[in-house]
C-alpha cells in the first residue's frame, strides 16, 4: 500500500519536519523488509490532522478590506500594494522602507494574509516596546473586523493575548528572542517581520543576526 507523501505546502511549520523525517524513516525500513504498521499508522494520523489544521486556517484566514472606504485606505503603502504583495511572494527574505506614518506596520501583516499566508504558521511580528505591540495588534483587529486575543494577538511580558487561531502575533523582540530558547527553529511561525529593524538595539540585531542563520534552514518561512 502507498504511503502518502507529506506536502510542505500542506502542512503546518512545527508538524513539516517531523512528517518529513518520518516519511523517510518509513521508505528505510520497507525496503529493509521490516515491520513499520504501528510507525505508519503513527503518520498517517499526524498527516491527516496537519493537513485539516492548515485547511481549516486558509478557510478562516482574516480578508483584508480594500478600497476607497476601508480604514486604511489613505496610507501611502496601500498605493504599493499589489507590488508589496509581489515582492512577498517571490522572495525568501524582503526589505520594505517607508516613512513613519506610510503604514508599513499595520499593512505589512495584512499584505501576508492577502496572500494566503499564515495559514501553516503564525505571523511573528515584532516591536521594539510593549505599548507598540499591544497598541498596533488592536489596530489590525480593528482594520480587519476581527476579534483581539482571537485572529489577531499580543506577547508581551507580563501580558499576553491570543489563541490556537491567532494569525497574526505582535510581540516584543525580547520575548521572541526568548522563544528560541524553548524553539531554536522557530517552528511555530510561518512568517517573521521585524519592525523598526533601523533603531539596531541588541535585541534587534540578535535577531537579525540568528535569522541569518536560520532561514537557509527554514526555506519555509518568509521573513522581512
Amino acid at each position: 500500500m502507498p504511503i502518502a507523501k507529506p506536502n510542505q505546502e500542506e502542512l503546518t511549520t512545527r508538524d513539516r519536519y517531523y512528517l518529513q523525517r518520518t516519511y523517510r524513516q518509513i521508505q528505510a525500513r520497507l525496503k529493509k523488509g521490516q515491520a513499520s504498521d504501528k510507525l505508519i499508522e503513527k503518520y498517517e494520523t499526524s498527516l491527516k490532522k496537519s493537513v485539516e489544521i492548515v485547511t481549516k486556517r486558509r478557510e478562516n484566514l482574516p480578508k483584508p478590506q480594500r478600497g476607497a472606504d476601508a480604514l486604511n485606505s489613505d496610507l501611502p503603502v496601500t498605493a504599493r500594494w499589489d507590488e508589496i504583495a509581489e515582492t512577498i511572494k517571490n522572495n525568501q527574505v524582503s526589505i520594505i522602507c517607508g516613512h513613519t506614518g506610510s503604514g508599513k506596520t499595520t499593512q505589512i501583516p495584512q499584505i501576508c494574509l492577502d496572500i494566503g499566508l499564515g495559514a501553516r504558521g503564525k505571523i511573528a511580528h515584532t516591536q521594539p516596546r510593549r505599548i507598540a505591540a499591544r497598541t498596533v495588534a488592536a489596530r489590525i483587529a480593528e482594520e480587519l473586523g476581527v476579534t483581539l486575543g482571537r485572529e489577531i494577538g499580543y506577547k508581551v511580558r507580563f501580558d499576553e493575548k491570543h489563541s490556537k487561531d491567532t494569525t497574526v502575533l505582535l510581540q516584543t523582540d525580547g520575548m521572541l528572542l526568548a522563544e528560541i530558547q524553548q524553539d531554536r527553529f522557530l517552528n511555530n511561525y510561518e512568517v517573521i517581520i521585524i519592525d523598526e529593524a533601523h533603531e539596531r538595539s541588541l535585541n534587534i540585531d540578535f535577531l537579525l543576526g540568528y535569522l541569518r542563520q536560520l532561514l537557509p534552514k527554514r526555506p519555509d518561512c518568509n521573513a522581512g
